[in-house]
């Protein structure tokens, strides 16, 4: 089986059958990655009490998964290609729920850490994969496409929303463990529907596989996303964190000679060359590295400039979060109509305002928290109004066969822009409230910038 039936799939986006399937089953996929990185973080405190475990060991718990997800998101998409995407995402199911039930048994720090590198595995797994299923899905049709990551898009706006409501419920009722075991069901389910409902994806299992691309792209993204954690903590001119980032070029260089010689690349290098596709890599990572890097910002904000306790926080972020899933559905019925190059110029522009509205109102101790929300809201709706579209026009003109590679180039770049986003902002407001109200001049104005170079970028390929 080579994809689903044209007649489900066409006509303005009908979301029916074999389409409403593979969306409710790559829908899944994603809330369970998505979860699992807030809930995470709301349970800290309780672990650090449990295992006795110091600050570094926290850290490596949120790091663990980001390490394993950000190294392995390329090779994940590459594999869906190679051996079929429905099977990859199986797996990545399969790896994610196991993984989460030894998370939730864990016994020790170590342990658990150990098992929530499984878990990145299996996030990395499932990402790109549940992409190339939508791609397959939608048979070319961009109107479809377009409404099925709109959709797709929103359900994992929604995990994060309700991330840090349903943990911090299930711990204060529960203990952290139930925050992972809460996986399994979700996992069984996109399991058993995956299997009975869902067509595989084209496999090109013929030829030799380039283990040596391979190797060196996992290579290069396991030195890079670490250097940038590392920065975030200690420091960007750290000896050893300059050292990581210029190994990580050298690999990464040796990575694209080796692909643009080898006869059967990984990575088809023409793939950047694909109309659309680079700046829409280009354009995920600024509205990674921007949202993600704020959420971050606004977390230490809220808790050390203004007083607030962790469940005022989540209220604080309300307009932010509470908004962006219906961004992101209105994206996708602006894409369906228009096409996605209006919502991605339009979302992008007006993110990049909701950035000037904060740098008005500041990040003092006094701010009016009111403008504040005007441009949270103003963030999350343009955010999610530009995610689907980004999404969909770097699938648009890549042949299906490439579907999974292209998939796990944006992730990837989303991912490291998430990270250096969080550990570029982080250390611009490090050490105390002075510190986040000077940085935040800097991360509002370079934010916006950032983005409206991407709008301009988008439009004048229009």
């Amino acid at each position: 089986m080579t994809g689903l039936a044209p007649e489900t799939a066409s006509r303005g986006g009908r979301l029916k059958g074999p389409v409403g399937w593979t969306l409710i089953t790559t829908s899944i996929g994603f809330v369970i990655v998505q979860l699992d990185i807030t809930v995470a973080n709301v349970a800290l405190p309780q672990i650090a009490r449990e295992f006795s475990a110091g600050t570094s060991a926290l850290q490596w718990i949120i790091d663990a998964y980001s390490l394993a997800f950000a190294t392995l998101l390329l090779t994940a998409g590459v594999a869906g290609d190679r051996f079929g995407s429905r099977r990859i995402f199986l797996i990545g199911l399969a790896l994610f729920g196991g993984a989460s039930l030894a998370c939730g048994l864990a016994s020790s720090a170590a342990m658990l850490i150990t098992a929530r590198a499984v878990q990145g595995i299996g996030a990395a797994f499932i990402l790109p994969s549940s992409l190339a299923l939508i791609a397959h899905a939608s048979e070319n049709d961009e109107k479809t496409r377009i409404s099925l990551i709109g959709w797709w898009s929103a359900s994992g706006a929604l995990a994060v929303a309700a991330g840090p409501v349903i943990g911090g419920f299930l711990i204060s009722s529960f203990g952290w463990r139930p925050i992972f075991l809460l996986n399994l069901p979700l996992c069984a389910l996109g399991l058993l529907w995956t299997y009975a409902k869902v067509s595989e994806t084209s496999a090109e299992n013929d030829g030799r596989f380039d283990f040596v691309g391979l190797l060196l792209a996992a290579i290069c993204l396991f030195i890079l996303t670490g250097s940038v954690i590392e920065a975030g903590r200690f420091g960007w001119t750290e000896p050893y964190v300059l050292a990581g980032f210029g190994l990580a070029i050298a690999v990464g260089v040796a990575f694209f000679k080796f692909e643009a010689t080898v006869c059967e690349p990984m990575l088809q290098l023409d793939l950047f060359s694909v109309p659309g596709f680079a700046s829409a890599a280009y354009v995920g990572t600024v509205i990674s590295l921007t949202f993600f890097g704020l959420v971050f910002v606004l977390s230490l904000y809220f808790q050390e400039s203004r007083g607030y306790s962790p469940a005022m926080t989540g209220l604080a972020f309300m307009p932010l979060t509470a908004v962006i899933m219906f961004a992101n559905l209105a994206g996708g019925k602006i894409g369906t109509r228009f096409g996605f190059r209006p919502p991605m110029v339009v979302g992008m522009t007006v993110a990049a305002a909701g950035n000037i509205v904060l740098l008005v109102a500041g990040l003092g101790p006094v701010a009016s928290f009111p403008i504040l929300a005007v441009g949270l809201c103003l963030i999350s709706i343009g955010t999610g109004m530009a995610a689907p579209a980004m999404m969909s026009a770097a699938l648009a003109k890549v042949e299906r066969r490439q579907s999974g590679t292209a998939s796990g180039v944006l992730t990837t770049a989303r991912q490291v822009g998430g990270a250096v986003g969080i550990a570029l902002f982080g250390s611009l407001v490090a050490g105390g409230p002075a510190n986040i109200q000077a940085g935040g001049v800097v991360i509002f104005a370079l934010s916006a910038g950032v983005l409206l170079v991407g709008a301009v970028l988008i439009h004048a390929r229009a």
